[in-house]
C-alpha cells in the first residue's frame, strides 16, 4: 500500500511554530470579517459604528484591517454589542486547556 504523499498544509502545520501563528492569526482574520460582514448588513459606517461603540474611528479601522490586534475585553466587547453580538467563554476540550481552575 503506497503511502499518501502530506499535501503543503499538512507539512506546514506539524510545526508547532508555524501552526500556533496560523491559529493567531486566523483568529484575528476572523474578527476583521466578523466586522466587515456586520456593517455592511448594517450598513454602518467606520465612524458610525465608532460612536455607537464608543470607541475611536482608528480602532474599528485598525480590527477592519488586521492591523490592530491587541485590544481589551471591554473595547471589544463594546464593539461587538454594537453590531448586535457578544461574548461567550466557553471551556475547551480537556486535552487543549492549558490549566485548570481550582
Amino acid at each position: 500500500m503506497k503511502k499518501r504523499a502530506k499535501s503543503t498544509y499538512e507539512e506546514f502545520i506539524e510545526d508547532n511554530e508555524q501552526k500556533d501563528l496560523l491559529d493567531k492569526e486566523y483568529k484575528e482574520l476572523l474578527l476583521s470579517e466578523l466586522l466587515l460582514a456586520a456593517m455592511k448588513h448594517d450598513h454602518i459606517s467606520v465612524r458610525k459604528l465608532a460612536s455607537a461603540a464608543g470607541v475611536s474611528p482608528t480602532i474599528i479601522q485598525g480590527l477592519r484591517s488586521g492591523s490592530k490586534t491587541n485590544i481589551t475585553i471591554d473595547t471589544l466587547s463594546k464593539i461587538l454589542d454594537a453590531v448586535g453580538y457578544q461574548i461567550i467563554f466557553t471551556p475547551k476540550s480537556s486535552s487543549e486547556k492549558k490549566c485548570s481552575l481550582v
